[in-house]
């Protein structure tokens, strides 16, 4: 049973998860999650290693269909539409809700190409003066266009690993996503890079809805106004961040929040 705070009228929803429940074979890796995604804020995943926030994350834009063991039940809705609907474009949902990875993983192409890639294959710009400026304005937003617009034609695998971060987060905003999932972004990264990117999800959460996994609640504190928390595959307490952090419902939410587990 998920503690919900009371205060936690979704009126934006941009996605919503109904009953949901994910298996590995006979295996139950989530539990029956509720939750609604707000718009334009940032929701934060916390818990444990293996309780369940990354594979729940995946759910959000059909990436357990990468899995054939994997088998999601419930309901999951983009803008009121269920995402796990026969009629939906798997391809078109996965440029709708974009997805940065723990470990940043730029193609093995110049910059320039890493972010025109999925402009391209979703016929964005037909132009090069079009293209061009699809990369200029995602590198601009992503925060990284002043450190690479003067070699835009070296790989990206060359770029130090919080740029390389930077670059995947302005690959996956250049095909114009409404929602942003990101699976532990900054466990790589020194705090600098951490800084920078933490910085950059601000900036990004005024135009779309983004959920992150973290295991920092520092983090989570920091760049969030909704948190989840995850224990054992079911979503215990979801409620406004500072309520979270400040006030708990549940004694396992209090537990881990001051280190008892973890």
């Amino acid at each position: 049973m998920t503690r919900i705070h009371q205060n936690m009228e979704v009126r934006d929803a941009k996605m919503q998860a109904r009953d949901v429940s994910v298996y590995y074979e006979s295996k139950r890796a989530i539990d029956n999650v509720s939750i609604d995604i707000p718009n334009k804020l940032v929701t934060a995943f916390i818990g444990p290693s293996g309780c369940g926030k990354s594979t729940f994350l995946r759910t959000l834009n059909r990436m357990n269909d990468t899995i054939p063991s994997a088998r999601v039940d419930g309901e999951i809705t983009l803008d009121g539409e269920n995402i796990y609907s026969p009629k939906i474009d798997v391809v078109q949902l996965r440029a709708r809700v974009g997805m940065v990875f723990q470990k940043p993983n730029p193609f093995p192409k110049s910059i320039y190409e890493n972010v025109a890639y999925g402009p391209r294959i979703h016929g964005f710009a037909e132009k090069k003066d079009d293209m061009d400026a699809v990369v200029e304005h995602s590198l601009k937003r992503a925060g990284l266009w002043e450190e690479v617009k003067d070699r835009l034609s070296d790989s990206g695998t060359a770029l130090s690993g919080g740029q390389q971060q930077r670059l995947c987060i302005a690959r996956a905003i250049a095909v114009d996503p409404e929602v942003i999932l990101m699976d532990e972004p900054c466990s790589a990264l020194d705090p600098i890079a951490t800084a920078k990117i933490e910085e950059l999800i601000n900036d990004l959460a005024d135009n779309y809805a983004i959920v992150i996994v973290t295991h920092s609640m520092q983090q989570a504190a920091r760049v969030s106004q909704r948190t989840a928390f995850f224990h054992l595959g079911q979503m215990v307490e979801y409620g406004p961040t500072s309520d979270i952090f400040t006030n708990p419902l549940e004694t396992r939410t209090k537990d881990y929040i001051t280190g008892r587990y973890g």
